[in-house]
């Protein structure tokens, strides 16, 4: 399984893309591959992948610095449309487990997918639903 959940392999599945051995085809798998690099903390591949006027060379430290402060969890895909993804993304920091839910643009810029932009949600981790952390439980049972 990958890094993001899908049910491939990493190394044919976020790494080609994170690896620039091919471009991700959709809006989609570039979502996918830039959580799989959060969570590898590789914050040069995060920075080239977003849109030109979102691209801040002086970002790569911050990213990797949060990145590394944070145990990621799970990403899951909530709605795709055309070239918007909604997704929510799961990880533990010293409060306990936080919730990024975002609803992310994607461009193309010579021929080639970027993040261009997102909204951000307010979200916590719902008590009745699975928790995050895997372990089958409820969360108000588990991590709460």
């Amino acid at each position: 399984m990958c890094i993001c959940g899908n049910e491939f392999d990493f190394s044919k599945c976020c790494e080609p893309i994170i690896t620039k051995q091919k471009q991700a085809k959709t809006p989609l798998e570039l979502m996918r591959s830039r959580y799989s690099a959060y969570v590898l903390a590789n914050g040069e591949y995060l920075v080239y992948s977003s849109a030109q006027h979102n691209r801040y060379a002086d970002d790569i430290t911050l990213i990797e610095e949060f990145s590394r402060s944070v145990e990621w969890l799970r990403l899951d895909i909530l709605h795709v449309k055309g070239n918007t993804v909604e997704f929510k993304a799961y990880y533990r920091d010293n409060d306990g487990i936080q919730v990024l839910h975002e609803k992310s643009n994607f461009i193309q810029e010579e021929g080639e997918w970027k993040y261009a932009d997102g909204t951000l949600y307010n979200a916590k981790v719902e008590r009745n639903l699975n928790c995050p952390c895997g372990s089958g439980k409820k969360y108000k049972k588990c991590c709460a």
